[in-house]
């Protein structure tokens, strides 16, 4: 049975409960009133007949005149046009079958034929203006419900386009400047030069690795960037000094792919790389009440000389929003006099 009402029209089981509930509720006052008799059983069946041919042609006329898709002024003019149509049809309809039948209640004996089919009428449509009101609320809820469907459909199709955007901006950015520092130990110290270009060779292994991925442990991520430090610690030498404080509850947090290491790749390129006895950059993890905290500290100051819409920050600052909306913060300032701070806050997952 459940199979069965599967397969039967949305539109024909409302029919059905809306003339059954017409059909109960008539005789239900019939009988209380003592009106149930033949006569009464003759004009309910020659109503609910004539008012279920005639709003399911009313549908159809809907339908062909796509009034739906028209401005809501159109729709309230259309409507009442369209019910006061219908409801003279079937008015006169009923008028004339009643009449024929000789099943006019006695109050309607005493009308003339032009009162009876405006007063049929008028009843008419009371009962199609109700069924219109249902049909119309019906689709406008449709509607809208599609409507925010498509549009949450577009708002994902469009994260995900502007994710795959600005990953295809991240690794050719770290490869540029990671070759440029390989190139630039060839010459000095081959050997040193392919050691380098082993540590690139595991980098580049862990990020194709989470390119399909949106976000990754933070353990994987910072194993990423130590081998990023590792790699550009052969060109810095002693220039360049590396601190953890990391949490180990931190570890298994999510963060997205290569964002940590942008932020180190920008405080060694802004930062170490503009003195000549280097610096420090210090990596911290904790938790801060209900965030978790990424935090890359570096030698140097900020002064107009990092540029905050640069593309490793301002993708940054794009890649969070996009993931986790205003839940997530991104901001990066002087702590002192020559100590840059940039920091990432997460919602705790």
């Amino acid at each position: 049975m459940p199979g069965f009402l599967n397969r039967i029209p949305s539109y024909w089981i409302f029919q059905a409960i809306g003339w059954g509930m017409f059909i109960i509720v008539n005789t239900f006052f019939a009988i209380t009133f003592d009106r149930y008799n033949t006569d009464f059983i003759g004009r309910l069946i020659t109503f609910v007949g004539i008012g279920l041919i005639f709003s399911h042609i009313m549908r159809d006329v809907i339908k062909r005149t796509r009034i739906l898709q028209r401005s809501l002024n159109e729709q309230v003019v259309g409507f009442l046009l369209i019910t006061l149509f219908f409801a003279a049809v079937v008015g006169f309809l009923d008028t004339l079958l009643t009449s024929s039948f000789d099943i006019l209640i006695e109050q309607e004996k005493e009308l003339t034929a032009t009162e009876m089919v405006i007063s049929h009428s008028f009843y008419a449509f009371v009962y199609l203006f109700m069924w219109n009101c249902i049909y119309f609320i019906y689709h406008y809820i449709d509607k809208s419900r599609s409507q925010q469907f498509d549009t949450l459909k577009l708002q994902a199709l469009v994260k995900e386009l502007e994710l795959k955007t600005i990953k295809s901006h991240i690794n050719p950015h770290f490869i540029f400047n990671a070759l440029n520092s390989i190139r630039a130990l060839i010459d000095e110290n081959p050997a040193r030069a392919r050691d380098a270009i082993t540590e690139l060779s595991n980098i580049l292994r862990s990020s194709m690795q989470s390119e399909n991925q949106e976000t990754v442990p933070l353990e994987r991520e910072l194993n990423i960037v130590k081998d990023y430090l590792a790699l550009e610690h052969i060109r810095f030498e002693d220039r360049l000094k590396v601190q953890y404080e990391i949490d180990e509850d931190t570890l298994s947090q999510p963060v997205p792919p290569m964002m940590l290491q942008t932020l180190v790749e920008n405080a060694i390129k802004h930062g170490i790389s503009k003195y000549e006895n280097g610096g420090i950059v210090k990596i911290i993890s904790d938790f801060r009440g209900k965030n978790h905290e990424l935090i890359v500290q570096n030698t140097g100051k900020l002064n107009g000389g990092m540029n905050k819409s640069g593309f490793g920050l301002h993708s940054t600052a794009s890649r969070l929003g996009l993931l986790f909306g205003n839940n997530a913060r991104f901001e990066i300032h002087d702590t002192t006099d020559n100590l840059v701070e940039a920091k990432v806050s997460i919602p705790v997952q």
